[in-house]
């Protein structure tokens, strides 16, 4: 599998990374010291392959170096950051 970096494709407010000419994206804000991620979406083939879990890592470790606090507002975000507090992921409850 092929790869391109990790991007932030600030212009649409999307985490992006390419995988064998197919993007895997998360949808995000920027609000104070928070990094809401709003939606996370891979192709139907890249499903179940754990990419966008490494999608989630590298926005865990953007955050980590931006002072940011991740506020997952999807729900595979929000298990993904659940299931990693290990990774020393920073989280926060959605905004009311």
């Amino acid at each position: 599998m092929m790869s391109a970096p990790f991007r932030d494709n600030a212009a649409d407010s999307r985490f992006e990374w390419d995988v064998d000419g197919q993007t895997i994206f998360a949808t995000y804000e920027r609000r104070g010291t928070d990094l809401l991620i709003k939606h996370v979406e891979a192709p139907l083939s890249l499903r179940g392959t754990g990419l966008a879990g490494h999608l989630m890592a590298a926005i865990v470790e953007l955050a980590r170096a931006e002072e940011r606090r991740v506020v997952p507002l999807c729900g595979y975000a929000r298990a993904w950051i659940l299931g990693h507090s290990d990774r020393g992921a920073a989280a926060g409850d959605p905004p009311s």
